[in-house]
């Protein structure tokens, strides 16, 4: 027997009204949001906080759900966070932004978190909005970086000590003792977002990042993580997301997709040009006229990083008719 419009509607409503998640919303999330329910001194209470609630009911559901009601509650989410990116983005240049490229499984002990730390430190300072996948590892490392600025080098040298107590994301105290650095370093003058999905559910968002837009669908924020840096996008050493990530920019760079074309810039030279020779691969395409308009460097100075990115913004700013957005 086939239900009736009316009967398939009400129990579409009725099914959105029931997940976890509120398809209604049009704003980003910060970390209580996403974190409502948990409590830092509880580290257990992870398992009942709003994030864990969902991701449960994501994989429940599966992660390609064949359920037409499940599909359209996860669309009007993952709609209204697209909303909420557009809001954010009236009140900030696009030429502001820069993302930080780089590997989940990076730790908090690691020297290359720390350095991403006091680059995303000294960017945000600059005047720069940092941004990332919004996960643990190189992610972190970038939020925890523009959550730190306007302090002192002393003072992140202690949260990085508190961070480093558990080192990787699936030690039971990663996330408490983020919150510990976040009671003891308030911030309430600089920003940073971070584009987390419940795909990796299993990696939980770093509450580092002021502004979080999480989604259900990975290519909408995958698409989203490389289209809104406009300023420029720094790589980290990674595996196989940040490589992707790596050819999508290049190729947005090569047709000129927006307009114009940003700096790509590669922290790590051992890592890019011997360990996973991407580096060479990309000059050597360029050299050939396979990739055109890359504008590449490679460097383990983050001070010329920071040059770079400025001299780029600033030459932009200069010549407004050539780095309009299309």
């Amino acid at each position: 027997m086939i239900k009736s419009p009316s009967a398939n509607y009400d129990s579409l409503v009725e099914y959105l009204r029931e997940v976890p998640f509120d398809i209604s919303r049009k704003t980003l999330y910060n970390s209580s949001d996403i974190y409502e329910g948990f409590n830092p001194e509880i580290p257990e209470s992870f398992d009942g906080c709003f994030d864990t609630q969902v991701y449960r009911h994501f994989m429940s559901k599966g992660k390609l759900s064949s359920d037409v009601k499940e599909s359209v509650a996860r669309m009007l989410h993952d709609h209204g966070m697209l909303i909420g990116l557009r809001e954010f983005f009236r009140v900030h240049h696009y030429l502001h932004f820069v993302g930080v490229m780089g590997g989940h499984a990076l730790l908090r002990t690691d020297e290359m978190y720390r350095q991403i730390v006091f680059l995303s430190k000294q960017l945000t300072e600059r005047g720069f909005f940092m941004l990332s996948g919004g996960g643990p590892g190189a992610m972190e490392a970038t939020h925890l970086g523009a959550w730190m600025a306007g302090y002192k080098e002393e003072d992140v040298e202690n949260a990085l000590g508190i961070v480093s107590a558990a080192p990787s994301f699936s030690d039971v105290d990663w996330l408490s003792t983020a919150f510990e650095v976040i009671r003891k370093y308030p911030q309430n003058k600089y920003e940073s977002l971070g584009l987390p999905t419940w795909l990796y559910g299993h990696e939980p968002p770093t509450p580092f990042a002021t502004h979080i837009a999480k989604f259900f669908e990975n290519s909408i924020r995958e698409n989203n993580i490389l289209t809104l840096p406009f300023g420029g996008v720094i790589y980290t050493p990674g595996s196989a997301g940040t490589m992707q990530e790596v050819f999508q920019d290049a190729v947005q760079n090569h047709y000129l997709s927006f307009g114009f074309s940003s700096p790509m810039i590669f922290l790590g030279s051992k890592f890019w040009k011997d360990e996973v020779p991407v580096y060479p691969l990309l000059e050597g395409l360029t050299a050939t006229g396979k990739y055109k308009n890359l504008n590449m460097t490679l460097t383990d100075d983050y001070e010329r990083i920071v040059q770079i990115l400025v001299d780029f913004q600033d030459f932009a700013k200069s010549h407004p008719e050539d780095f309009r957005l299309r």
